[in-house]
């Protein structure tokens, strides 16, 4: 565990810089607006060892992965999210020498990452001879406007004497991923003058989109225009003055972004961008950063989670709840999230199945409904991919992939890409959570019916009948468990698959005439899915009580992760891989995955034993892991284990945990701290359409309180220690139970 920020409520700050940190400043201080995002790296220029990035969200390129060993089936290309244009090029000159902080003198250095306005801020003085200048930057994502970026950047002389201040602004599009092959560059350049640039994305071998991306900078500064240069892949311009003592020169830096995703034509790009730019213009700082911040305040007012009496708690739980709004907030319903948003290049930037097992939950309790919807309409507009998918291993209906940005499987591991199949139940569940959790059926009873029946009759097809134990099977996938691959029996893939054939012949008798005649299925395909439902395979071992995780997990060596000598953990960063999928350790919840989603269920017995038995063996190295072992701990009372997975999951990245976080945030996992909160502490559930609560506060803790939205309403509720309780913000009155017991809830109620 390493922590480089100070311990605020709404502030991820530090007044230290340490180059070995840099990557971890540029991850924790990342911004984003949905449309697109960047990691914290410098303005300027820094010859030391940083990892730009400037990404935009839907843009991306399908990156080479053909081997000597390729087989049928393998998906022909990896797709990676790419380093966008460096619109914010700043680079500054301080009596003819360059400013790098990775050589230069300074002292008095400030960053800051304000959670509450989505603004980082940025100080220091540096001393470069005789001369001492200050420098003070700011840098948001406008929220209000989304194809905006605006910098700000103070410069004072602290010096006697006059200095010379340079500042050379560009657009520069020879940019690359560090994880690219072959050291790739994916932009060419179609149309370039002193302050704006069109890029297009090579041509790949795949038949994928080639993305057009239009960068405009405008100025607002005391500073005097003295130079342009207009290259092949760079413009720039420069701004020139001279700084008597105690003298500040200012320049405002703003960029529109668009993208052909929202254009037809090179020539409709260049006007949109042109029109933006000027309509911002008009405008003052201050006026482009209030608008921006109102929005900001309407989403806290809307999501904050308050904790009292731990801090690292508190800043935890609204850096995570930060760092999904930047991500995504239903706004575009062609995109989805990343396990890395726009922090970084790990995972391509591309959707996986934690938007539906992890994220939905979270944007279902603090957004309104549409924001999920987009979700769930993102894998129905994909279904056409998803039958490829399936086609490739020769199977019928449709196999949505592990990793995606058009339906399209691009993931090159086979191992996940197609043995992870349970992401066909998780997105089957998102829509039975989404349908139950709202009251709203006219997603499942419309395009969720057509997702439901292309999965199962995927399930129908790759199940195999075992005549020896007169049961249905599924051989050769990897669960959640990815330490364990290419195995038998995963349990939670053959109740996953089980659950949805059973959730679908629900729904088709729910469903209109004419969407059952769409939908084709026969009563001979609704007899087979019976009777998979009847015979399904499910691993049991009676002596321990426990659902067996898969065939033969039982005979490894069974011991706890606490066996482990502490030297060698991670086990992933000390041990080989073979060594890995021999041991019986347990990179992320699997079984207990499934019980947290069906948590109502299971027996409090089953609950115990299963917990009890996968835990020990679990090494929590999955991002994803901790939140859900919080639930089923504070659903067990195991209250200090809950405690201790809720702060592992809120504070993954600002601590560090898994020594990963250079590479990028945890986007997807950040919704563990609500989960762990609202399901964990508070108890949330919905069963039979009624909306219950359980509520404990951890001793460490003095208070907590989270709003939530519900069918059309939406609730406070506060845990403090005299007990809990709930007040009706809006909406009408609402029915709910506390502990078990019914109360009406129109106004404050205290429990």
């Amino acid at each position: 565990m390493k922590r480089i920020f100070e311990v605020q409520p709404w502030n991820v700050s530090t007044h230290e810089f340490k180059p070995e940190d840099k990557r971890l400043q540029e991850s924790m201080t990342s911004l984003g607006n949905g449309y697109m995002g960047m990691r914290g790296f410098f303005d300027e220029d820094y010859s030391g060892d940083s990892l730009p990035g400037i990404y935009i969200g839907g843009v991306w390129y399908p990156d080479k992965t053909r081997v000597g060993w390729w087989k049928n089936g393998y998906p022909k290309y990896f797709g990676k999210v790419i380093n966008a244009v460096n619109f914010i090029k700043m680079n500054f000159m301080i009596n003819g020498s360059k400013l790098d902080l990775a050589n230069d003198e300074f002292t008095d250095f400030d960053l800051d990452l304000n959670l509450k306005n989505g603004v980082l801020v940025r100080s220091f003085v540096v001393t470069k001879g005789a001369a001492k200048v200050q420098f003070n930057f700011e840098r948001f994502l406008s929220v209000a406007q989304k194809e905006l970026s605006v910098q700000k950047v103070d410069i004072k002389n602290l010096s006697d004497a006059e200095v010379k201040i340079e500042v050379i602004s560009a657009l520069d599009s020879n940019v690359k991923n560090e994880d690219a092959n072959y050291d790739e560059h994916f932009w060419e350049v179609r149309h370039i003058d002193e302050d704006s640039l069109v890029a297009e994305t090579k041509a790949n071998d795949f038949g994928t989109p080639r993305f057009t991306s239009g960068m405009q900078a405008g100025y607002v500064t005391s500073l005097e225009k003295t130079d342009e240069n207009v290259g092949d892949t760079e413009t720039s311009i420069t701004f020139s003055g001279k700084l008597n003592k105690d003298e500040v020169a200012t320049i405002e830096k703003r960029v529109i972004v668009v993208t052909s995703r929202d254009y037809d034509s090179q020539d409709e790009l260049i006007s949109a961008m042109n029109d933006l730019s000027a309509k911002i213009s008009s405008q003052s700082y201050d006026e482009l950063l209030t608008a921006h911040e109102n929005i900001w305040a309407e989403r806290w007012e809307q999501s904050d989670v308050k904790i009292e009496g731990d801090t690292e708690a508190q800043q935890g739980m609204r850096f995570n709840l930060f760092g999904l709004f930047t991500t995504y907030y239903g706004d575009d319903a062609r995109l989805n999230i990343g396990p890395k948003g726009f922090t970084g290049e790990k995972y391509g930037g591309a959707t996986y199945w934690d938007t539906e097992a992890f994220a939905v939950p979270v944007y279902l309790g603090i957004t309104k409904p549409e924001v999920t919807r987009n979700l769930l309409m993102y894998r129905y507009k994909q279904l056409d991919g998803a039958y490829i998918n399936a086609q490739e291993q020769g199977l019928k209906g449709a196999l949505f992939p592990m990793v995606t940005f058009n339906g399209i499987e691009c993931h090159n591991e086979w191992e996940i890409t197609f043995e992870e199949i349970h992401r066909n139940g998780d997105i089957a569940f998102a829509i039975y959570n989404y349908t139950r959790y709202t009251g709203d059926k006219s997603y499942v009873l419309n395009e969720g019916s057509k997702v439901l029946t292309e999965i199962s009759r995927f399930w129908a097809d790759r199940v195999h009948f075992s005549k020896r134990n007169n049961q249905y099977m599924i051989h050769g996938v990897t669960g959640p468990d990815e330490y364990e691959n290419n195995v038998d029996n995963n349990w939670n893939t053959n109740y996953l698959a089980q659950w949805t054939l059973k959730y679908t012949l629900e729904i088709l008798k729910e469903v209109s005439a004419d969407q059952a005649k769409a939908l084709n299925v026969s009563d001979e395909e609704k007899a087979k899915w019976q009777d998979i439902i009847d015979k399904m395979y499910l691993p049991y071992d009676k002596d321990l009580d426990i659902f067996v995780q898969h065939d033969g997990f039982l005979d490894k060596d069974l011991e706890p992760v606490s066996a482990i000598p502490k030297d060698q953990l991670p086990i992933n960063q000390h041990w080989s891989w073979d060594k890995i999928l021999r041991s019986p350790y347990i990179k992320q919840g699997d079984v207990l995955q499934v019980m947290y989603d069906f948590i109502d269920e299971f027996t409090p017995e089953q609950k115990k034993h299963n917990f009890d038995f996968y835990e020990p063996m679990t090494v929590h190295e999955s991002s994803l892991s901790a939140a859900i072992h919080s639930v089923m701990a504070a659903d067990l009372h195991y209250e200090k284990k809950a405690v201790e997975f809720y702060e592992r999951t809120a504070r993954l990245d600002l601590d560090n945990y898994n020594n990963d976080t250079v590479d990028g945030l945890h986007i997807t996992s950040m919704t563990g701290g609500w989960i762990a909160m609202v399901q964990g502490f508070a108890g949330m559930r919905v069963h039979n359409d009624t909306l219950s609560y359980k509520p404990f506060l951890p001793k460490k803790w003095d208070s907590y309180s989270f709003r939530q939205v519900f069918r059309g309403r939406v609730i406070e509720v506060s845990v403090d220690k005299q007990g809990s309780h709930f007040e009706l913000i809006s909406g009408d009155p609402l029915d709910i139970l506390v502990d078990g017991k019914p109360t009406t809830l129109d106004s404050l109620q205290t429990n």
